[in-house]
């Protein structure tokens, strides 16, 4: 009972209480801190599982018209945007490519182009690879990647003629996943 002992003797000399009424206050004083404590803490976050996502529709070939039916104006209607003519279901991200997000104007297109220069005006909103350098078709091989990576692929684009008439998918320029691998771990 040494140390315990001289504890209990020490408290009147120190505080002028007996020991009871010293382990008395503190008590009370610990409760008090917990109380509060409790009363000001947050609620406990509660897990509510997330709504599962639908299975992204696969829209096959598609016209750039039909594909601007998908821009997110039609809530009920996927998210969908193109990049060398592959079209990409980008709904988990409404957020960013939805009607008020910060890529809203690419979402319904297909904007390599813009991707590739990394513009935002209008005039580059395009399938479009003519005259773009070897950095901006670099840039646009790295988007690919990021989206064949990210998001379901749910369909391709029409090309369309001088005439109107509608030739099938447009050809684009892919490049096989264990090849891209190569080439990002070269550094090519």
């Amino acid at each position: 009972m040494g140390l315990i002992g001289a504890l209990v003797e020490s408290i009147p000399a120190y505080t002028g209480l007996s020991a009871t009424t010293f382990f008395t206050i503190m008590g009370l004083l610990v409760a008090v801190y917990y109380l509060i404590a409790a009363m000001l803490a947050p609620p406990p976050v509660k897990y509510v599982p997330r709504d599962a996502r639908p299975a992204p529709v696969q829209i096959g070939v598609v016209t750039a018209e039909e594909l601007r039916q998908y821009d997110g104006s039609d809530p009920t209607k996927p998210l969908l945007m193109a990049i060398k003519s592959h079209i990409y279901d980008v709904s988990q991200s409404r957020a960013f490519y939805g009607p008020g997000g910060p890529y809203a104007l690419f979402a319904g297109r297909d904007t390599s182009r813009a991707l590739a220069k990394m513009s935002f005006e209008e005039k580059d909103l395009t399938g479009d690879l003519e005259g773009l350098n070897a950095t901006e078709l670099e840039a646009l091989t790295d988007w690919e990647y990021r989206f064949m990576s990210k998001y379901v692929k749910v369909g391709d684009l029409k090309s369309v003629d001088t005439k109107g008439d509608c030739q099938g998918a447009k050809p684009a320029e892919t490049v096989d996943v264990p090849d891209a691998v190569k080439l990002i771990d070269h550094g090519s």
